[in-house]
This record gives structure tokens, sequence and C-alpha cells, in this order.
């Protein structure tokens, strides 16, 4: 019996060029070889907006996951990619709104999950609520999946946004 390759799940930390056409290179080198982004976030991180970083989160095997920086390295216009997972240590985070209605026993069965997940009540309706929930993808996704039981109507995440712990940076 052949092993499998063991997948792994990594997040990649990019700094870019804040243009046009940059974030589509990148998601074209991942596109045009097959490769699956889970959690995509982009944003400029300097004032004058130069430059954005580009967070990816994406599950591979090994040699698919050093196939993926090397040819990242290569493009231009990247200054920097770091695979925060290999580099660790690594703060992760993403944020949810989740729109929940439902009858009064949901309601107050929500509100008490929410709390239970330190989510707070952005808006509330006669019969809705919107939480924002913050933490690891693991947490979003357990809120949402208890949500579900409750009246969970929508869902927006905003993906994984990761930098280095401690003083060690891109």
């Amino acid at each position: 019996m052949l092993d499998t390759p063991h997948k792994e799940r990594h997040t990649f930390s990019i700094i870019v060029d804040n243009e046009a056409g940059v974030l589509a290179r990148v998601i074209g080198l991942f596109s045009g070889r097959g490769y699956n982004i889970e959690h995509l976030t982009v944003a400029p991180v300097d004032l004058a907006g130069n430059e954005s970083r580009i967070t990816i989160v994406t599950i591979g095997t090994r040699k698919i996951i050093e196939q993926i920086k090397a040819q990242l390295d290569r493009l231009v216009p990247i200054h920097k990619v770091g695979d925060l997972t290999d580099e660790g240590p690594a703060v992760e985070r993403e944020l949810a709104l989740v729109k929940v209605t439902g009858d009064r026993e949901q309601r107050v069965e929500a509100l008490r999950v929410a709390e239970a997940f330190r989510a707070k009540r952005v808006d509330s309706t006669a019969n809705s609520f919107v939480f924002e929930v913050t933490g690891k993808t693991e947490k979003i996704k357990a809120f949402i999946e208890l949500m579900s039981e409750l009246g969970l109507e929508e869902v927006v995440r905003t993906g994984v946004a990761a930098l280095h712990r401690g003083t060690k940076k891109l």
C-alpha cells in the first residue's frame, strides 16, 4: 500500500507593491497550478499606501508548500514572502459577522452562545441579531456551527490576518 503524502495547513504573508494587477498575479500562480486558497486577505500596510500585505492560507503536501513559496519568491513585484507556519510562532485571527433570526427562545440561546464565545452584538432588530466574533479559524467555525441550530441566516468572514509574534517581522 502506498503512503499518501501528508497535507499541511500553511499561512503565507507576502509584502507586495500596492498597485493594480499584483493580486491577480498571485492568484494566477495558485489557480494556474491547481493550488487551493483557504483564506485570503489583502490590505495596505504603510501610511503612504505603497505596499500591501497579502495573507494566504493554503493546504498542501510539504513539496507543494515549498513549490508555492519558491514560485512566490520569483514573482515581481513581491518584496518579501514569509511562511508563518514554518517561521512561527505567529498570531492568527479572523473576524466574522453572523446574522441569526428566530423566536424568543432561540434568540435567548443565541445570546448565551455569543457570550460564551465573547462575540459582540453589533446589531439588533425585533427578530434578528448580528454578532461580531473574532479569533482563530476553529473558533469561528465552532461559533457558526452552534448558530446554525439557532436560526443562522448569513455569515461574512474576513479571512485570516496573521503576524509573527514578538520582535520578529517579515
